[in-house]
This record gives structure tokens, sequence and C-alpha cells, in this order.
């Protein structure tokens, strides 16, 4: 899991190109691809999991849309108890339009080894109104980072 943030990072094809030149079209599919990488977790459930969520936010400077794609890993302790979470994500963020602000907020979550199917929780997605939307959009800043919750 160290290496997590540069295996994001290699997916979006950083080195190769800014994250400033990656649309969000660009930043989905390497989601994805990143997703589908194993990584050595608890073997109990919710300890792999991917969130997809978006909606307006203000955390950290002027009104913004953003739409945060996340991998959380569960990490425990010597005693093999849960201790924290570790999330990576790929955040895009956009300049307040009102199609953005009319989508709302929306997150939906998958788990690896929880009997769903990436692919069809990834389709699923793509299928909801709100993509059509958000796809066609240039973010005005996309961030990788990782943090402990």
């Amino acid at each position: 899991m160290d290496e997590a943030v540069g295996l994001l990072e290699g997916e979006l094809g950083v080195g190769r190109r800014s994250l400033a030149d990656l649309d969000t079209e660009d930043a989905w599919p390497a989601f994805l691809r990143f997703g589908r990488l194993l990584f050595d977790v608890p073997d109990t459930p919710d300890t792999d999991g991917l969130l997809f969520q978006y909606g307006p936010s203000s955390f950290d400077g002027p009104p913004t849309f953003t739409l945060d794609l996340t991998r959380q890993f569960a990490i425990a302790d010597s005693d093999g108890d849960h201790d924290h979470y570790v999330q990576v994500h790929c955040e895009l963020r956009y300049r307040p339009a009102p199609a953005l602000q009319a989508l709302g907020s929306f997150d939906s979550w998958f788990f690896h080894g929880g009997g769903d199917d990436l692919d069809a929780w990834a389709e699923g997605l793509s299928k909801r109104a709100a993509w059509a939307t958000i796809r066609t959009l240039k973010p005005a800043e996309i961030r990788v980072y990782q943090e402990q919750v």
C-alpha cells in the first residue's frame, strides 16, 4: 500500500503528461485500472473498497464541484484488529456551474471480496444521467493524494 499513490499516478500517466492535461474521461478508466490491482489487505469484509462520490464542496477554498474517486484500505494493528483506514484519492475539481449544482451529491461504494462485480458497478455509474454531464467537463484541478482516516 505504500506504493498506492504512485500506482494510481502511473495509471493516470503522470510522468508522461501532467495532471492538468487530463480530463474526466482519462481519470475514470485510469482509476478503474488502479481499482483492479490487488493489494495485501486483511482477510475481512470491506477492507479494500472503491468510492465514487460527487457534489458541491468548499472545504479548502472557493466553492467547487468535486468528483472524488477514492480507494480505501483497512489497516490492521499487530493483533489483527482494525486500526485505521488509508484512502488514496483522485479528486477532480470543477468550477461551479448550474448543471453541476443541479446534480446534488451522490456516493457509491464497491468492495473487493463482497460478491459484487467491479465492471458491473462501473458500468452502472457510467450509465447514470449525472455522468453525461460530468464526463464532458474539463476539471479546473486534479489532485492525487493519500490520507489516513
